[in-house]
C-alpha cells in the first residue's frame, strides 16, 4: 500500500432527528439538496477539489441511499486501486460486535483502516455540512505551526456561540482553552467540526481513551489532547458554511442558491460540485408553465407556475397549480390546481389535485415545536396527500393519508399526520 500524506475520514451516519420526517428512512448526508446534489456530495467534493484521493465514509443509521449514491466514487474521482473511496459501517468483531457510539469511537473502530494508508495526517470531518474549503491550506497551516491538532473554526455571533464548541486562541492562532457548548461563552471563535490531526497523536489519543463511554471528539479526544500540553491550533475558515441540521436552516440554505447573487454558488467553474447524475431526459416547461427565480432538475415537467423554489429531478407540476418558496425532492408528483407554500416535500411524494398547503396562522407543532417550525410544511418520504384537503403551517405528514385523516378536509397548523411505520 502506498503510503499517503493525509487521507479524510468522513462521518456520515448521523440520524439528523432535528430533520424530523425527511430523515425517517435516510441518513441525515444523503437528504437531497440543492435539487440535483444530496448534502454528502458538498466535503466529498472538498476532498478532490483539494487534492485528497483517499476517504473512508463511516455509515451507519439508514446507509443503504447513501451507500447507492457513493458507489465506488466515480463522479468524484475516487474509484482507485490505491486509495479512493471506501464505505466503512460497523461490523463484527470476534470479539465482540458494537454500534459506532460517538465520533471518536466510530473513527477509533477504523484504526485498522487508517494503518493501511500510514498517513502522515487524518482529516476528519463531519457529512452533513454545506460548504467549500480547500484542505490543502489548513494542513499548510497545521505544518507551518508544527501543531499537533488543528481545529477549524468560524467566528459565530456572541449570542449564538453556546451552540458550538468555543475555543479561545491567542494572536498566533494557537489554542488556549477550549469549551464545548459554554453556558457563558469567552470567544465566538466555534469549532466547525473539522480537525486534521497529526497521525501519531491521534492513534495515542484513540487508544486511550477507547474504553470512553461514546467517545466523542468535542467532548473528550480535544480535552485529552489539551490536557496533554499537545500543540492545538485554531485555523479561522471566513467562507460560507452552513449546518444544515435543522428544517429552518436546510429551508434556508436552499432558499439562498436562488438569490440574485447567491452566497453559496454552484457554478463556479474551479471549484466544481460533482454527484452521481442519472441519465434523463431534460426539463420541460410548457407554454401555459411559468417559472422564475428557480431550480430545475432534469426531466421536470412544470406544467404550473413555481416562483423562488428548489425543484429537484423528474418533478411533474400539474395545470394551474402553484408553487411558491418551495423544495420539493426528485421523483414527486403534484397534481393539478395544488398550492403550495413553503414547504418541503421530500422524495416520491404524490400531492392530490386541489390540495393547498401553507395555509391560515402560525400555531405551535403539538410533536415537536422545536422541530417543526419556521412556519414550514414537511411532507416525508412516498407520502400521499389526497386531493381537496387545507393543510396549515408548522405541520408535519408522513405516509399515506385518507380524505378521513383531515377533519373537515383540513390539517390545522401545528397538527401531525403519521402512519404507523412512518416517520418519528
Amino acid at each position: 500500500m502506498i503510503k499517503k500524506e493525509m487521507i479524510a475520514m468522513l462521518l456520515a451516519g448521523g440520524q439528523g432527528s432535528r430533520l424530523g420526517v425527511l430523515t425517517a428512512d435516510v441518513a441525515k448526508p444523503a437528504v437531497s439538496f440543492g435539487g440535483k446534489y444530496r448534502i454528502i456530495d458538498f466535503p466529498l467534493s472538498n476532498c478532490i477539489n483539494s487534492g485528497i484521493d483517499t476517504v473512508g465514509v463511516l455509515t451507519q443509521y439508514q446507509p443503504l441511499r447513501l451507500n447507492t449514491h457513493i458507489g465506488i466514487g466515480i463522479p468524484w474521482d475516487l474509484d482507485r486501486n490505491n486509495g479512493g473511496v471506501t464505505v466503512l459501517p460497523p461490523y463484527e468483531r470476534s470479539g465482540n460486535s458494537e454500534w459506532y457510539t460517538g465520533t471518536a469511537n466510530a473513527i477509533y473502530q477504523n484504526l485498522r483502516y487508517m494503518e493501511n494508508y500510514n498517513p502522515e495526517y487524518v482529516l476528519i470531518l463531519s457529512g452533513d455540512h454545506i460548504y467549500k474549503m480547500d484542505y490543502e491550506v489548513m494542513l499548510d497551516f497545521h505544518k507551518a505551526n508544527k501543531a499537533d491538532v488543528t481545529i477549524a473554526t468560524m467566528p459565530v455571533p456572541m449570542e449564538e456561540a453556546s451552540r458550538f464548541g468555543i475555543v479561545i486562541a491567542d494572536k498566533n492562532k494557537k489554542i488556549m482553552d477550549f469549551e464545548e457548548k459554554p453556558k457563558e461563552p469567552r470567544s465566538n471563535l466555534a469549532s466547525m467540526g473539522i480537525y486534521i490531526f497529526s497521525w501519531k497523536v491521534l492513534k495515542e489519543a484513540l487508544i486511550e481513551l477507547k474504553d470512553q463511554q461514546s467517545c466523542d471528539f468535542g467532548k473528550h479526544i480535544i480535552p485529552y489532547c489539551f490536557e496533554n500540553n499537545m500543540r492545538l491550533f485554531a485555523y479561522e475558515f471566513n467562507g460560507y458554511w452552513k449546518d444544515v441540521g435543522t428544517l429552518g436552516s436546510y429551508w434556508e440554505a436552499n432558499m439562498e442558491l436562488i438569490d440574485l447573487i447567491p452566497e453559496f454558488n454552484l457554478y463556479e467553474e474551479y471549484w466544481k460540485i460533482y454527484t452521481k447524475s442519472d441519465t434523463i431526459e431534460p426539463q420541460y416547461i410548457a407554454p401555459e408553465g411559468h417559472v422564475e427565480r428557480c431550480i430545475i432538475g432534469e426531466a421536470s415537467e412544470i406544467y404550473g407556475d413555481v416562483t423562488g423554489s428548489v425543484i429537484g429531478p423528474n418533478v411533474h407540476i400539474g395545470k394551474g397549480s402553484v408553487v411558491r418558496d418551495s423544495i420539493i425532492m426528485k421523483d414527486t408528483y403534484i397534481g393539478d390546481n395544488v398550492t403550495i407554500d413553503k414547504s418541503i416535500i421530500a422524495e416520491d411524494c404524490r400531492i392530490g389535485n386541489n390540495a393547498v398547503l401553507g395555509i391560515g396562522e402560525e400555531a405551535p407543532n403539538k410533536l415537536n415545536a422545536s422541530i417543526y417550525s419556521f412556519g414550514l410544511v414537511t411532507i416525508g418520504e412516498k407520502s400521499v396527500i389526497p386531493p381537496d384537503v387545507k393543510i396549515g403551517k408548522n405541520t408535519a405528514i408522513s405516509g399515506t393519508t385518507a380524505p378521513e385523516d383531515y377533519p373537515d378536509g383540513v390539517l390545522a397548523g401545528g397538527e401531525v399526520i403519521i402512519k404507523a411505520g412512518d416517520g418519528k
